[in-house]
């Protein structure tokens, strides 16, 4: 649950979303309106605030929020 707070507060804190559209189903593109340059951004912010590495490749992978915080949980486990 922690992840997912931190991840809601970036996304509203950074790129000025509505906290009540921030759902784990919530498509970054299609359900937030984030543009390629916002989701780099993005990306990096995640790196940043939980310390790990998401290479390109990967980060293509992440549509949703839920699939981020699956995706950090395991990064943060196995680094």
């Amino acid at each position: 649950m922690q992840i997912q707070n931190q991840i809601t507060q970036i996304l509203v804190d950074k790129l000025g979303i509505a906290q009540t559209e921030v759902t784990p189903e919530a498509n970054f593109i299609k359900d937030l309106g984030i543009d390629s340059l916002d989701y780099a951004e993005l990306v990096m912010e995640f790196e940043q605030t939980f310390n790990i590495r998401i290479p390109d490749e990967d980060a293509e992978q992440l549509q949703t929020i839920n699939q981020a915080i699956n995706y950090i949980e395991k990064k943060m486990v196995n680094p």
